[in-house]
């Protein structure tokens, strides 16, 4: 009312000190713009630790508008219009900060039903109620206006609503003020070692939650702060965190500093590998966050499809093969994958590896001993296979493949439940196999009508080519290049001898990459054992324990050619 008798009036000099000022709809619009990104990222419903009101996005939009923090900042953006958007930004962020928990559901937990349009605190409170009570007065107590908890905040029966809080709870985690960690089986002055004995350190969901905050805390039975630390955030604390991580085997640097991806997979599966879930199928989404994918949730699905859709998804993005390294029982989603987390329990098998001295002193003795051209067209064909990809439940898996000659049961006890074979296969040295599996037995002499192979899945990764996702970024090429100039060179009027030395030296290098290749080529392998099919395709032989195997002549570079191929895996 006052600027609109601002605009009006007669006298210049007013009219001029009411362009100084933005209009009430433009400053709200530009705070509502500031909220509808800050919230973009929070839950859908939150708890209003105020008045105990669980509140969807309009309620949570108008309290914010019928507070002193909404009117300070429109007063703020109306004198100030040329403020920085970051300053409004800070003032919304500050009042919507959230408080989310991180628990065991035990018992009955409150639902959504249970507490829509009731005061929280006001309702009876028994067993799993009083702890969302508690943690709600705990959080109110800390000045978080908001608070989030998985059991009654989130609409279980809406399909809809589910896939999008599964999609965005690592992120909600992760944007959180404060996640309180509740052990509620850590009784009050517990020493060190409780929190590693929790049975909240069993459960699935619970990696990502304590993973993706940047600010944890961990909570007793009575809501004190594990081993009386007062401190703001336990990921600061050294003695919390190695405890942390001797219970997870999750490096303490990673606790601390987690980036979701699909680098180190086979270790991220691993760190899962014990945990259990309510519903099977969970264990695999509550992966999804960690990895950084999207994918449809099914619940209902058999959990090898659950698991083996994850599994599929992390392969096919990144090409990364140690997925496949897993000892157990076969997925019927596909014979490469497991049937079930379980089995990246053991950490992969540790293959020895070379030191420098000994790449070249290898690479020298190989020198003599093989044709450069076939060195170098091997490496050029390593080099051009594509990578592992899914379609229809269906791997093809670049590899290098040994035709299996002979395959021979060892005698074992009357009524043993995993039979060890003898295998020979051509360009390998003679190894054994522990399956459950009974497996025809046959030989050169007595060759069988199935075609076997014992396959090195292709890593490129052994062609020893840079990381690009490891490369520094160079955002400031142009000023660097500014200033630098090419240092003169008595070469400089001779173009061609110039030319043709760093085609020399072009020409050594890749002669020497190709070498290294064929000695790393020669070293154990990790071995799939796969079986033909009648329509072609091939299924892997699951088996208890590593397959290692190991060329036989590091320097028959024909032997290898001639088994790199691409297999189609049911």
């Amino acid at each position: 009312m006052m600027l609109s008798k601002l605009d009006s009036a007669p006298n210049m000099q007013i009219r001029k000190l009411r362009e100084q000022y933005l209009s009430t709809s433009n400053a709200e619009r530009a705070i509502r713009k500031v909220i509808d990104v800050q919230l973009n990222n929070a839950p859908l419903r939150l708890l209003n630790t105020d008045t105990g009101l669980l509140c969807n996005r309009d309620a949570q939009i108008s309290a914010f508008k019928e507070s002193n923090e909404y009117n300070e900042l429109l007063l703020s953006i109306m004198k100030h219009p040329d403020l920085p958007a970051e300053c409004h930004a800070e003032a919304v962020a500050t009042y919507f900060r959230c408080a989310l928990l991180s628990h065991r559901w035990e018992g009955t937990e409150p639902r959504l039903h249970d507490i829509k349009d009731k005061d929280v605190y006001e309702l009876k409170g028994v067993g799993d109620l009083v702890k969302l009570q508690s943690f709600c007065k705990l959080a109110c107590e800390a000045e978080y206006r908001w608070a989030w908890v998985d059991s009654c905040c989130i609409d279980q029966d809406n399909p809809v609503e589910l896939q999008t809080s599964i999609d965005s709870m690592f992120a909600w985690y992760r944007n959180s003020a404060l996640t309180a960690v509740y052990m509620s089986d850590v009784p009050p002055s517990s020493k060190s070692g409780a929190l590693a004995k929790s049975a909240w350190n069993t459960r699935g969901w619970t990696v990502p939650e304590f993973l993706a905050p940047k600010i944890i805390r961990f909570y007793q039975q009575d809501w004190t702060p594990y081993l009386g630390d007062e401190s703001p955030n336990h990921k600061q604390s050294v003695d919390i965190m190695n405890e942390l991580e001797d219970a997870t085997g999750i490096d303490a640097r990673a606790l601390a500093a987690f980036q979701p991806g699909m680098r180190d997979a086979r270790e991220k599966l691993q760190w899962v590998s014990a945990r259990r879930t309510t519903k099977p199928e969970d264990i695999a989404y509550s992966l999804f966050g960690i990895f950084d994918v999207r994918l449809p949730i099914h619940y209902g699905e058999d959990k090898q499809n659950a698991l083996g859709r994850l599994l599929q998804e992390i392969v096919a993005r990144s090409g990364d093969i140690t997925a496949l390294d897993w000892v157990g029982q076969p997925s019927t989603f596909n014979s490469c994958l497991p049937a079930d987390i379980s089995s990246y329990a053991a950490p992969s098998y540790a293959l020895p590896s070379l030191s420098e001295d000994e790449i070249q002193t290898a690479v020298s003795l190989l020198q003599n001993t093989v044709a450069v051209e076939s060195v170098l067209r091997l490496y050029d064909q390593l080099d051009n296979m594509s990578a592992p990809r899914f379609a229809n439940c269906r791997l093809q898996l670049p590899c290098i493949a040994f035709r299996v000659t002979e395959l021979r049961r060892r005698r074992g006890p009357a009524h043993e439940t995993h039979f060890t074979y003898g295998v020979k296969a051509d360009g390998l040295r003679d190894l054994q196999i522990i399956t459950e599996e009974t497996l025809i037995q046959f030989a050169r002499a007595r060759p069988a009508r199935q075609t076997f192979f014992l396959v090195r899945p292709w890593d490129r990764r052994l062609l020893e080519q840079p990381d690009i996702a490891e490369l520094p970024a160079f955002a400031d090429d142009a000023d660097s290049l500014g200033d630098w100039s090419e240092p003169e060179s008595p070469l400089d009027d001779s173009p061609g001898a110039d030319s043709a030395v760093e085609q020399e030296l072009d020409d050594s290098e890749s002669h020497t990459r190709a070498l290294r290749l064929m000695v790393r080529l020669g070293q154990p392998f990790g071995a799939f054992l796969l079986m033909q099919q009648r329509g072609g395709e091939y299924k892997r032989i699951a088996s208890d324990h590593d397959i290692v195997a190991q060329v036989q002549d590091v320097g028959s570079v024909h032997n290898i050619m001639g088994g790199v191929r691409t297999l189609e895996i049911l």
